[in-house]
């Protein structure tokens, strides 16, 4: 019996792990406890602990405990309320980038020791929060694309641009992700009707990409926070299409649904996630280690072959195959989440969205 993968499904093996135990350390943890690593809880943990924290702890010595860590800003408010014990709730974890952001306005990140992380030549500036100060308080750590995905035996001719979404003949037919921090269809409205997403660095510009975006609504059967529903739904066909993961849609297409992924003429949605240090972190030896060997191209490699994450590295530097890129990112433009605008109007944006998602 086929299952329904979502990033929640564990897909790793523990086989790494009797490696781990055997390796010669070559930098101890100071205090002589594991490195608490977060990373996003579900598939995400699971395939860190199978592929990527054993070849960490063979090559430096650390000893890492992983910590499942929620994606949006629940983690965030985990992080201030232990800096108001002067204490950190993990060493270093994953964050996405609106309550990145918001943690970066409030300074509850470290400044992280750019000298102690020579892989760091390896990532454009793009992947390197700064504050105004220069100091780096954020590196991007995984990287993974948003696409228009089918149910081909309903749709035998997958769509090629993010117009379809306002296609009347999808009527009813189609999921789209429930928030607008998480969907960024602002985004994508934008750069597919007005040129690009300049338009939404204003109100009065949002305002007129909302009254864009709404035009879709008459066509949305779902919109989905549980994405597991989703795909279980595009699976069957029971909503031939709508937006999704690239990579978890790439495993359920290897498992032998009928679901394609394609990247639109317009650009997939990048989406990345960033490994950050809460104030009170200590470890900054061993976390600059991981942060390093997170930046390596080989890791990088690894975590496309395995958890289907696009590199955030130069992908000319690893080794990945032009199948094996393909497969996790394409050569057409992203579009880029404007983190910053659900920052500066966040409850202007939640209030016209939720009226619209309502009808």
């Amino acid at each position: 019996m086929k299952n329904t993968l979502t990033r929640r499904r564990f897909i790793g093996t523990a086989a790494a792990t009797g490696a781990a135990t055997l390796a010669a350390p070559s930098i101890l943890s100071a205090q002589g406890t594991p490195l608490r690593v977060g990373t996003y809880g579900g598939f995400f943990e699971d395939s860190f602990k199978a592929h990527i924290f054993p070849g960490f702890t063979e090559e430096t010595g650390i000893e890492v405990d992983s910590i499942a860590v929620p994606t949006g800003e629940t983690w965030l408010v985990q992080i201030k309320n232990a800096a108001r014990a002067k204490t950190a709730p993990a060493d270093v974890s994953l964050m996405a980038g609106t309550p990145r952001r918001e943690g970066a306005k409030q300074k509850v990140f470290k400044v992280i020791d750019d000298s102690k992380i020579p892989n760091l030549s390896s990532l454009s500036d793009r992947f390197k929060d700064r504050y105004e100060d220069g100091g780096l308080y954020g590196v991007g750590g995984v990287s993974w694309y948003i696409t228009l995905c089918t149910n081909s035996d309903v749709i035998p001719e997958a769509p090629t641009s993010w117009n379809a979404l306002w296609d009347s003949k999808y009527e009813d037919q189609i999921g789209l992700l429930g928030l607008a921090t998480n969907s960024f269809l602002l985004e994508v409205t934008a750069t597919t009707h007005f040129g690009g997403t300049d338009i939404l660095s204003t109100k009065e510009g949002i305002s007129e990409v909302f009254d864009k975006l709404a035009e879709v609504v008459p066509n949305v059967r779902l919109w989905y926070k549980d994405e597991g529903s989703f795909q279980q739904a595009l699976q069957q066909g029971e909503i031939p299409m709508g937006q999704y993961y690239h990579d978890v849609a790439g495993l359920a297409a290897a498992e032998g649904f009928p679901v394609v992924s394609t990247f639109p003429e317009e650009g997939g949605i990048l989406d990345s996630g960033y490994w950050i240090v809460p104030e009170y972190a200590e470890a900054d030896d061993e976390i600059a280690a991981f942060i390093n060997y997170m930046s390596k191209p080989e890791t990088q490699a690894v975590l496309a072959r395995n958890v289907g994450t696009a590199p955030v590295v130069d992908p000319a530097l690893t080794d990945l195959s032009p199948e094996e890129l393909a497969a996790v990112s394409s050569d057409i433009e992203p579009i880029i989440p404007r983190y910053d605008i659900y920052g500066e109007h966040g409850p202007f944006i939640s209030d016209r969205w939720n009226q619209m998602i309502a009808g």
